[in-house]
């Protein structure tokens, strides 16, 4: 019950964090990107500091609030996110468990973006 509500105040302080389960163990942090293979992310736990981990949040936060959530954090903060590549881990989709958080995908955006319009021509006659 203890942890529910830990998970419950985490996703509102820092909504753009994603907690998933992946061969038996948990992970925290941020979604890069997914889609039908794998999954990208920025693993929290692998951060060495409190000042990495600090710092990394303020950026979660800056894009969560800042962007339209549908670019991958990498893309909208390219220079900032630079110092954080070696977090990144990548995990095989169809064995993860997504245990609450945002996903961000470029498929969802590509997808989006194509609209089919039809036009239909109508001759006017007096």
């Amino acid at each position: 019950m203890e942890k529910d509500k830990l998970i419950e105040q985490a996703e509102e302080r820092y909504p753009f964090i994603t907690g998933v389960t992946y061969g038996g163990n948990e992970y925290v942090g941020i979604v890069v990107n997914h889609d039908n293979t794998i999954l990208t992310f920025y693993d929290l736990n692998k951060m060495p500091t409190m000042e990495i981990k600090k710092a990394f949040l303020e950026l979660g936060e800056l894009w969560w609030w800042e962007s339209n959530r549908q670019l991958p954090i990498d893309i909208f903060l390219n220079h900032e996110m630079k110092i954080f590549l070696p977090y990144l881990s990548t995990f095989v989709m169809k064995d993860i468990e997504v245990l609450f958080g945002p996903m961000t995908s470029l498929q969802n955006l590509i997808r989006k973006r194509i609209k089919r319009r039809g036009v239909q021509l109508v001759r006017k006659t007096d």
